[in-house]
């Protein structure tokens, strides 16, 4: 058969992402990836030069998402599908684009490993992610921020004269457009994968991207290098030897305990390769052409948190799952300089993979030796470079049949400077509500009052954005946008002031005074902030129209924030007076109740902790290295951590 492209649909269940959280994060949601500055003496000089550039101080522009549950239900996804005699590649694109699916036909083996469900966790840079497939990262280190959000997709003609998939959209944390060519030419064997990320800007940005592969964890792992720079949740980067280190093989996923990253040393000049291999020697490929040097290993380890996070993601009895991941930089801790009005681009290949089950599972040398040259007899390095030299013309062509729709802030952003994008137009069609404050400024110079009362929309932070936030008459909205972008470039001083003239006229004083209360937090000033929060939610409280979803999101967000404000400042009444207000639907939520045990123990009622904790409940946003629960059930009944409560991905201190 002919190579194509078409719409389906696939029915999954699936836990809806939810609504956007109305409040505009103003810090990071974590930490967990940040290094000990201690421990970036003696590394090489790019690496840590790389791992000091940029990093990501918030996620801002972009939302968070956290009002998912975890109640899954049949839902109809849609699904497009490149199909070849060889292989089926189905790609999700409201999740990222991401490749759920790519099944080798001729074998009817899927070479990936294929989450049964869609369940969201909280692990991408703004909440929401799903695990599973093969996931396309790019932004700063973590998840992306379309993890669970739409891209535009359209068929292009395919370098062969059949067709091609291109997935497109505006990165919004580094303000940079980027595509993704699926390419399956006909009677390959092999997924190509054109990526292209452009700076339409005059000055440089910091690019990262980590093409992000599920495997199941029964496989061993290889790829050509000797060493590896190893990273756990303890904020150390180390040189350890592969395969063998602290007594194991940890090429095998499950010789380790515990979470961790293993960052290949592929030296330079090797060709740029990656393998998941089961006992038979059979499984998944991946392959590039030169750019990206990183080759990266994620397990979750046999432990009881790491075991507890992967059915977390997906359902208990359908097996584990590790990462293998290809980047531009050596570690996902760096961050890569693109010029101005300048573009990485590069080709990844994805394919089945058999070789000598012996040698594969035999000493190092010998197995890494018989993966690259079977990998030479299935797909010859020339053959990626040839492919990539034959993709290139087509990276501009104009896409045919629209297949799915992303956001319209690319459309903002080429209306507002005029950028010359070819290949990923952003049409005016899908301009809307969100974007409609920023084109008025745009042409007006003004932000407009809203019509009704209802929770500022989102915020643009880029520079540009702010210089004309600054120029606009000085009106309440006007204030709150110009602080939250203010306090994005680091100028934090300024911000509390534009928040605090807002608030002079405001009729809306609810959304000031958060943005307020956080920057006390921030500052350690914890009692003023509890008094803001308090304030904050009263007027909230006050001013809601009624109980939709838009007040109803928007009332158990900064309730949260509150509460949690409230009890650092061992404000028990003021904040159960805040629980008290927040909707029953809202309380009856596992993250409410995962705070309601928190506030009860903060009262001293140690019998109501337990009694929530025995009750079961989910917290469906719990984040990546959290270790609430488990602190909070040995603070409350000195009892080891039960189960289903045990995230930790670290070893206990001491």
């Amino acid at each position: 058969m002919k190579t194509t492209v078409r719409r389906d649909v696939l029915t999954l269940p699936a836990a809806a992402p939810g609504p956007e959280n109305p409040l505009p994060p103003l810090l990071p949601l974590r930490n967990v990836h940040t290094l000990d500055e201690r421990a970036k003496e003696g590394l090489p000089r790019d690496m840590a030069r790389q791992l000091g550039y940029a990093p990501l101080s918030s996620p801002l522009p972009t939302r968070v998402r956290d009002a998912y549950g975890r109640e899954r239900t049949d839902t109809a996804v849609d699904v497009i599908v490149v199909e070849n005699d060889k292989l089926r590649a189905t790609v999700l694109p409201g999740y990222g684009g991401r490749v759920h699916s790519l099944l080798h036909k001729p074998t009817g083996r899927e070479l990936l490993y294929r989450n049964p469900v869609l369940q969201p966790a909280a692990f991408a840079l703004n909440g929401a992610w799903t695990s599973g497939g093969i996931e396309w990262n790019i932004g700063a280190t973590g998840h992306t921020t379309l993890s669970c959000a739409p891209v535009h997709a359209a068929r292009v003609p395919a370098p062969d004269g059949g067709e091609m998939l291109r997935l497109w959209e505006w990165e919004r944390l580094r303000d940079v457009p980027f595509q993704v060519d699926l390419w399956l030419p006909e009677d390959s064997d092999f997924l190509h994968v054109g990526v292209r990320v452009r700076n339409p800007h005059e000055k440089p940005v910091p690019v990262y991207w980590w093409s992000n592969v599920a495997v199941p964890d029964d496989r061993r792992v290889l790829v050509p290098a000797d060493e590896a720079w190893h990273f756990g949740y303890t904020g150390t980067l180390r040189k350890v030897p592969v395969p063998v280190y602290d007594g194991a093989d940890r090429t095998y996923p499950r010789n380790s305990e515990y979470p961790a990253d293993q960052f290949y040393d592929v030296p330079d000049g090797a060709r740029r390769w990656m393998a998941a291999l089961d006992d038979a020697g059979h499984g998944l490929v991946q392959t590039s052409t030169d750019l990206p040097r990183g080759r990266k290993l994620f397990v979750w380890g046999t432990g009881a948190g790491g075991r507890r996070w992967q059915e977390w993601l997906t359902e208990p009895g359908t097996g584990g799952y590790a990462e293998i991941q290809s980047g531009l930089a050596r570690t996902q801790l760096e961050h890569v300089r693109l010029d101005a009005e300048a573009e990485f681009s590069w080709l990844e290949s994805y394919g089945p993979l058999s070789a000598s089950a012996d040698r594969v599972h035999g000493e190092w040398a010998g197995a890494r030796d018989e993966v690259a040259a079977r990998l030479a007899d299935a797909l010859p390095r020339e053959a990626v470079d040839a492919a990539y030299e034959a993709w290139l013309p087509s990276a501009d062509t104009e896409p045919g049949e629209t297949l799915a729709t992303g956001s319209g802030w690319g459309a903002l952003e080429v209306l507002r400077a005029g950028h010359k994008v070819p290949g990923t137009p952003f049409a005016e069609s899908t301009l809307g509500p969100d974007q409609a404050p920023w084109l008025e400024l745009l042409h007006t110079g003004a932000v407009p009052e809203p019509r009704k009362v209802v929770p500022p929309g989102p915020t643009l932070v880029a520079p540009h954005w702010r210089d004309m936030l600054e120029t606009a008459p000085a009106r309440p909205l006007a204030e709150y946008h110009l602080g939250v972008a203010q306090w994005h470039a680091g100028d934090r001083a300024q911000a509390v002031r534009s928040w605090e003239r807002g608030l002079e006229l405001a009729p809306s004083r609810w959304p000031l005074l958060r943005c307020l209360a956080v920057a006390d937090r921030a500052e350690g000033n914890t009692e003023r902030a509890a008094d803001r929060y308090a304030e904050a939610f009263d007027d909230l409280c006050q001013e809601r129209r009624d109980d939709g979803p838009v007040w109803t999101v928007a009332t158990a967000a900064l309730g949260r924030e509150a509460i949690t404000a409230l009890l650092a400042a061992h404000r028990t009444e003021a904040a159960r007076a805040v629980w008290d207000r927040l909707h029953e639907a809202t309380r009856a939520e596992g993250r409410f109740r995962l705070l309601e045990a928190q506030l009860l123990y903060a009262e001293g009622d140690m019998e109501g902790v337990r009694a929530v904790f025995d009750s079961g409940f989910e917290a469906a946003d719990l984040r990546e290295g959290a270790e609430t629960l488990g602190e909070l059930w040995t603070a409350a009944t000195g009892e080891p951590v039960p189960e289903r409560y045990d995230f930790r991905m670290r070893p206990a201190e001491g």
